[in-house]
């Protein structure tokens, strides 16, 4: 369909998705985005149901006039004469559409900056603004607030206003993850449309009347699905806060690091804010192929045990403290001079396809038996899933652990008790909670543990080494649909704790003799090169949200 925006003559699709991905007609709003063109907003929403209740988005437009035949009315030149809907333009006279909801038709002509539309703009600023408190110094939400944005860019210098601002309630405790505050609320509606048409909780609502409207919950404190903190990040002002981010940080002064959620297998893309190696909080990351722009509480919610005072950071070598370079040495003189089949390997589906990849080349130089345990939990009908490990697909493919999880174990207990395995390798697990208990591990002539937090297995390990958490490195998983993404290091492990990729890649150099594993790239690379299913792959090629992979 042909439409101008602006001036600007465009092709634009007759239909376009909703948020329920059915074919709607195309609106002013998505119509003006074909043309580069930013229809302020705060109600619409791309994944949520049209509401038209703010206002922010009225435009001018016209449509080509049609004679009393039905045809239309063309000017001296040929081209089709435009009825504005503002015309002649006068001051307090401007009628418009909202653009989230008004439909193109042909030959439609947008005036998304037009003086008529600019006013319009402003007299809902204004509307906005006459009850808004002024406490943007302290709002959470400054610096990523679009009442501020548009004001600064659409609204007015003053207003005439100077009758008294209408109070509403502050701090109101919406739910155990929620504070709500009235007086900033716009109304746009947009957390009651999530909480009912996405989470499937309708727990959110407006009361009273005029001026006095405010967002409630059906009851107080009331507001407690596993969705909550995404109306946070829905909402355009500082109305809905996080407990958990509320006056923690300024938003400006954070790095915003692209990641992966680790907490299921589901693998939402987040943005992780951190400051001088802290991390604060984090958010989903818009990607349609995994999550949309949500994520669950639980996930987000996932980050302290990153920063915990227990974090392992030392290099032990028989309880003592020690360095890589030691640890290394003995490491790959003790696999090195293995016999075939005296080693096994036991790997969580919580590290990296990069650092699976290579245990699987250790496992496979030294004939060793390799296994991944399953973590199981609840899931749900939007992002939670059941697998609790966010790289199982990335164990399988690389061959660390067959279809079923846990296949090994036995064999590998049964070889440790009856002394052909003398060497177990295990890489963020507590094996002691999986049939392997500290009795059994006794028997071991040498028992390499690499992990994050203390645990029993730990406790016992001849080598002990500290690992680092996703945030602290780069990588790659494959989710439960078999989409590959890549992390990018946020903030620096604690103490000596390393990447498990950086050490593992001189461990394999020095028992096979393999090398070109110095960079996460190079080790993308090569493992495409190897791995079927990443067959074609570079890590330059695979993009913010990730690749599909055959599984």
């Amino acid at each position: 369909m042909t439409v101008k925006v602006n001036g600007k003559t465009l092709q634009v699709p007759k239909t376009m998705p909703d948020w329920q991905g059915k074919p709607q007609p195309t609106t002013m709003l998505q119509a003006a985005r074909f043309a580069g063109v930013d229809i302020p907003h705060y109600c619409y929403h791309d994944k949520l149901p049209v509401a038209g209740n703010c206002r922010m988005c009225l435009v001018e437009f016209g449509t080509p006039m049609m004679g009393p035949d039905r045809k239309p009315v063309l000017n001296e030149d040929g081209s089709p004469k435009i009825a504005k809907s503002v015309l002649p333009y006068e001051p307090g006279t401007s009628r418009g559409a909202i653009a989230c909801a008004s439909p193109i038709s042909p030959g439609m002509e947008i005036y998304a900056d037009s003086p008529a539309t600019k006013q319009m703009r402003e007299a809902v600023l204004e509307s906005l603004l006459i009850n808004h408190p002024l406490d943007c110094p302290i709002c959470d939400q400054a610096g990523e607030c679009k009442l501020q944005e548009y004001s600064v860019q659409h609204g007015q210098a003053g207003s005439k206003f100077v009758e008294a601002k209408v109070h509403k309630p502050k701090e109101v405790d919406l739910g155990p993850r929620i504070v709500l505050d009235d007086e900033r609320c716009v109304l746009c509606t947009r957390c009651i449309r999530f909480t009912k048409d996405i989470a499937g909780d309708d727990a959110l609502g407006i009361v009273n009347r005029g001026s006095y409207n405010t967002i409630a919950a059906w009851q107080e404190g009331k507001f407690d699905n596993n969705y909550t903190l995404n109306t946070v990040d829905l909402c355009p002002v500082g109305a809905l806060t996080s407990k958990d981010f509320r006056f923690k940080m300024r938003v400006w002064f954070l790095k915003e690091t692209k990641s992966v959620c680790t907490s299921c297998g589901t693998g939402c893309s987040i943005t992780i804010g951190s400051r001088e190696g802290v991390i604060h909080r984090y958010e989903p990351r818009e990607n349609d192929a995994v999550n949309g722009p949500w994520m669950c509480d639980e996930g987000r919610l996932n980050y302290k045990w990153v920063g915990r005072a227990d974090r392992l950071k030392d290099v032990l070598v028989r309880g003592q403290k020690s360095d890589w370079s030691t640890a290394t040495r003995e490491i790959s003189a003790k696999l090195a001079s293995a016999p075939a089949g005296s080693v096994a390997i036991i790997a969580s589906a919580r590290q990296t396809t990069e650092e699976l990849f290579l245990l699987k080349k250790l496992a496979t130089k030294l004939g060793a038996l390799t296994d991944s345990i399953a973590r199981e939990g609840e899931g749900d009908k939007l992002l939670v899933n059941a697998d609790k490990n966010p790289n199982s697909n990335g164990a399988r493919l690389t061959g660390i652990a067959f279809t079923e999880f846990g296949f090994n174990l036995p064999k590998i207990a049964d070889g440790i008790a009856n002394g052909t395995i003398r060497t177990l390798v295990v890489f963020g697990e507590d094996v002691t909670k999986h049939g392997l208990g500290a009795d059994l591990l006794a028997k071991l002539d040498a028992l390499i543990v690499c992990d994050i937090l203390p645990n029993a297995t730990t406790a016992l390990a001849t080598h002990l080494l500290p690992g680092a958490a996703h945030a602290e490195k780069r990588g790659t998983f494959v989710n439960v649909k078999g989409r590959l993404q890549k992390f990018m290091k946020a903030v620096e492990a604690p103490g000596d704790a390393r990447a498990e990729w950086e050490f593992l890649h001189e461990l394999v150099f020095n028992v096979t003799g393999q090398n070109g594993f110095v960079s996460i790239e190079g080790l993308f690379n090569q493992m495409a090169k190897e791995v079927p299913a990443f067959a074609g792959l570079e890590w330059a090629k695979v993009g913010d949200t990730g690749v599909n992979v055959p599984i």
